[in-house]
């Protein structure tokens, strides 16, 4: 089969585009005929190394997928059926960008019926850490109030989506031109990112304080985050692998706030299905959207790594077709 692999950790220029034998499906696995496979920031943290995690070489790169199934011994899949999984290239799992992949029957979700494939492939990883980031880790609770930083990134406008469509206020910060496209997917306020004065609008918003702030950027300002928190707010943090804040714990704990990492990599297949469960009744409503798609062919993988590494795409999501 044609799979996208690495041999070695390292560059964009490690990854090979070439012939691998087909992978073995055991009992508890799906054998699935890829359709499409996403490229996610985490990927190039893999192939490099940043995130160390259980590989075996030739290891195939690469998380999300969408496709048709090709064997199955489960009774909850039938040879032909759409499917998709979000959570395949670590933890000891060959990845998706190949044209047979096999998955763990628990991380295998069915595509509904009228949902554009690339579009899917294109949203469900951003929307599952946006889920289990507002609703698993950070409690959120509808009529509440959440900061999101970033808010028109991938996970950032899945956040504002999501949030927004669960009954809850969603204050945005985004370069200005950003800001209608923020509005539009779900944000009730909109702040210039750069603005020096956050803490005061969100104050001017929110008199008694946000209850989750989630910072998308990575930039992760600790000061300001617990400053706006409300009595009992909780600051979630999911990007930012290395940057480095300067603590508040005297302001942190006498509101009573608490502050979390998350990395989706660590997420369960039972927090994952949960997540698949609700990103399903999204694809078919409408709340999850890509901002824009860019289709590459599959022998364009170590391209699609440089450019996630290099370039600012600003919403788009980079999908391979195989």
């Amino acid at each position: 089969m044609r799979a996208a692999y690495i041999e070695r950790l390292g560059p964009p220029e490690a990854i090979v585009y070439g012939e691998l034998p087909p992978p073995v499906c055991e009992p508890d696995d799906v054998l699935v005929r890829v359709t499409a496979t996403a490229v996610d920031h985490v990927d190039t943290f893999v192939r490099s190394g940043r995130y160390p995690t259980a590989m075996e070489f030739p290891f195939v790169i690469g998380r999300d997928l969408v496709g048709n199934v090709v064997e199955s011994r489960s009774p909850e899949f039938s040879p032909g059926d759409q499917v998709w999984c979000n959570s395949l290239g670590h933890d000891g799992r060959q990845g998706a960008a190949s044209e047979l992949a096999v998955v763990p029957v628990d991380r295998l979700y069915p595509l509904p019926d009228g949902a554009s494939p690339t579009q899917a492939v294109a949203v469900v990883h951003p929307a599952a850490t946006a889920y289990l980031a507002a609703f698993t880790h950070g409690n959120l609770r509808p009529g509440e109030t959440a900061l999101i930083a970033g808010a028109a990134g991938n996970v950032g406008s899945a956040l504002v989506a999501m949030i927004s469509r669960a009954g809850s206020t969603v204050i945005a910060t985004a370069h200005p031109d950003d800001h209608e496209y923020c509005r539009r997917v779900g944000a009730a306020h909109t702040i210039d990112y750069r603005d020096r004065d956050i803490v005061d609008k969100v104050r001017a918003i929110v008199g008694s304080g946000i209850d989750l702030s989630i910072d998308t950027s990575g930039r992760n300002d600790m000061v300001d985050a617990v400053e706006m928190l409300a009595v009992g707010g909780r600051v979630v943090i999911v990007a930012g692998p290395a940057s480095r804040s300067e603590l508040p714990t005297g302001p942190l704990y006498l509101k009573d706030g608490s502050i979390r990492g998350f990395v989706i990599s660590r997420a369960t297949s039972a927090q994952l299905r949960e997540a698949a469960t609700v990103i399903n009744r999204h694809l078919l409503d409408g709340t999850l959207r890509p901002r824009a798609v860019d289709l590459l062919p599959l022998s364009a993988a170590a391209e699609a790594h440089r450019r996630i590494e290099t370039e600012r795409l600003h919403g788009t999501r980079l999908v391979l077709e195989i």
